[in-house]
């Protein structure tokens, strides 16, 4: 049985110079569309054409290309984070939460390959 229990969704997140203006290229050349736009958080979120996965934008001064970091949807992300602790994991510091939208928190492999868990606030999922 795994240690974490993970729900159904994944977000593959990226960083970028500009939300606004990756999200309209990921629409233009790939079709995605824009799901939406957290801008006091500098996050955006666009659907992808795969059941769950969403393509996460968080806007940085100085992105890091191919520094991708997938985020695991949890539906309680204490539990998940006591119990991948106790079973030794690192992680980077505390959880973060943006109330109202979202708690994540970030992990790593034991290649030092940054994943993160998320608990959606707002009721969506």
């Amino acid at each position: 049985m795994a240690v974490a229990t993970l729900k159904d969704t994944i977000t593959i997140a990226i960083s970028v110079r500009d939300r606004h203006a990756s999200a309209n290229w990921y629409n233009e050349m790939l079709g995605f569309e824009a799901l939406y736009h957290a801008d006091d958080a500098g996050w955006s979120e666009m659907s992808t054409f795969s059941k769950g996965v969403t393509l996460g934008l968080g806007e940085q001064a100085e992105p890091a290309p191919g520094n991708s970091v997938p985020v695991f949807g949890v539906a309680d992300i204490k539990a998940a984070r006591q119990n991948l602790e106790a079973a030794g994991v690192a992680f980077d510091g505390e959880t973060i939460e943006i109330e109202g939208m979202v708690r994540t928190a970030t992990f790593y492999d034991p290649d030092g390959n940054a994943l993160m868990l998320a608990e959606d606030l707002t009721g969506a999922n």
